[in-house]
């Protein structure tokens, strides 16, 4: 974990990026695949390649917006400048999903699997609000422990990493003015295929 990657002026240069992306692809929530349940956080992608999950497709990427049906816009520069920095990886990332949390969102955990490519690590940006991180082991049952995500934090799951389980547990309303009216941006950057 790197606590102080971005310092403020950083965060708001990317913030300002962020919202041309939401702008080009707005957000919106998706659903779990076997339920059909809504998922807590908003969300919406920047890249060659989306994430996205619902009950008919599942968990999967996709180079088209789901709701919009347009090309996913490009990846902020600040954003690819991070993956550069610290991914210690030769190629570029391929999809950026930007998740969007209000006081009451959370993610459960799990495991980033969906990649052909796991060599490549995945880099994840927090802005704003700070989040309650959860990361195990590489199984469900694993012991795990907790960690404070301020806003200007990156936190790097490569090698053994990589196939951690991992969450958020809460987000601590309040605790940041990067964002305005509030709340958490999480941009995670993965490689999904495999360079050759």
């Amino acid at each position: 974990m790197l606590p102080d990657a971005l310092g403020p002026e950083a965060q708001q240069r990317m913030l300002a990026e962020l919202q041309a992306v939401i702008a080009a692809a707005p957000l919106y929530v998706p659903t779990m695949p076997r339920t059909g349940q809504p998922m807590s956080v908003r969300m919406t992608n920047a890249g060659p390649l989306g994430w996205v999950t619902d009950r008919a497709g599942g968990y999967r990427y996709q180079p088209l917006h789901p709701k919009t049906g347009l090309p996913w816009p490009p990846i902020p520069p600040s954003v690819l400048e991070l993956w550069e920095a610290f991914a210690a990886y030769p190629h570029p990332p391929e999809a950026c999903l930007v998740n969007v949390y209000d006081g009451k969102a959370r993610m459960g955990l799990h495991r980033d699997m969906d990649e052909d490519e796991l060599a490549a690590p995945v880099v994840s940006i927090s802005l704003g609000d700070t989040a309650v991180f959860r990361i195990g082991g590489p199984a469900r049952g694993d012991a795990s422990r907790s960690l404070k995500l301020a806003s200007g934090a990156v936190v790097v799951l490569g090698g053994a990493a990589r196939s951690c389980f991992h969450g958020v547990d809460r987000v601590i309303a309040g605790s940041s003015r990067q964002v305005p009216g509030g709340g958490r941006i999480n941009v995670t950057l993965r490689r999904v295929t495999s360079p050759d």
